[in-house]
């Protein structure tokens, strides 16, 4: 099996985040399955274990339903630890990305020493989640087919949004076919706003994704970027397609 047909089970109670991550893998060719708690984590494993025997407990580990796992570990139900255990005390191979916010020595050890194989500290690059999952993959014997993952993403294609349109692999950005001059920052925050029109995201959120640093507390940066797209904007007259959403962030209205 090519790396870009592989299984991957997202679990995140993050509902942005969880959205986010499953996204990104896969535009780069993988099927994602969604939970959004350790319960529900379980229960697909649960359902999906069966139907695993007809691929067979196969050599890449495919023994529960699954190519790959990425789990918080603050889920509500069943932690992120608890399923590992689960997951390893019934003799299931597949390999576990394990993402928190947990950033200490102490925390990682005891997590992998607990059966998860990787460990990638919030927040994270997205294009680095994706390399650890294929890296993972490739120990496990799958093949890598660039080609099937280049065609089956569709980052190169533009995003449009009423008047706009966005290129993410030229990086570029037109309202009515006239180029928008953005920085490397402002050009973050639209695409991440253009790739999930009417999702809310708050600063902080917005921070983690575009800048891929911890958030400060009380911080202006996000609000005075967005300010700076809004100003870049209010020429076309679609500087209002931005919402702000009192008390929470900001959202993509068109």
């Amino acid at each position: 099996m090519i790396v870009s047909e592989a299984r991957i089970l997202v679990i995140e109670d993050d509902a942005d985040i969880n959205e986010v991550v499953c996204t990104q893998l896969e535009r780069a060719g993988f099927d994602c399955t969604c939970a959004y708690s350790g319960s529900e984590a379980r229960l697909i494993l649960d359902r999906a274990t069966p139907a695993s025997t007809d691929h067979g407990a196969d050599d890449h580990g495919a023994d529960c339903g699954f190519d790959c796992i990425v789990s918080d570990l603050m889920l509500p139900g069943l932690t992120g630890e608890q399923l590992i255990a689960m997951l390893r005390e019934r003799g299931a191979g597949v390999p576990i990305i394990v993402v928190s916010a947990r950033d200490t020595v102490a925390d990682r050890v005891a997590v992998l020493q607990l059966g998860a194989d990787d460990y990638l500290v919030k927040p994270f690059d997205l294009a680095e989640l994706v390399v650890r999952v294929q890296a993972q993959l490739r120990g496990r014997g799958y093949a890598h087919n660039s080609a099937a993952t280049d065609s089956a993403a569709p980052v190169s294609e533009s995003i449009t949004a009423g008047r706009w349109e966005l290129n993410p692999a030229a990086r570029t950005f037109a309202i009515d076919g006239r180029p928008i001059a953005l920085t490397n920052t402002e050009f973050n925050i639209l695409e991440l706003l253009m790739t999930h029109p009417n999702t809310v995201f708050t600063k902080q959120q917005v921070y983690e994704l575009c800048w891929n640093e911890p958030y400060m507390v009380d911080d202006n940066t996000v609000t005075a970027h967005v300010s700076k797209i809004r100003a870049k904007l209010k020429p076309s007259g679609t500087d209002s397609y931005i919402r702000t959403v009192w008390g929470l962030g900001f959202k993509l209205n068109v």
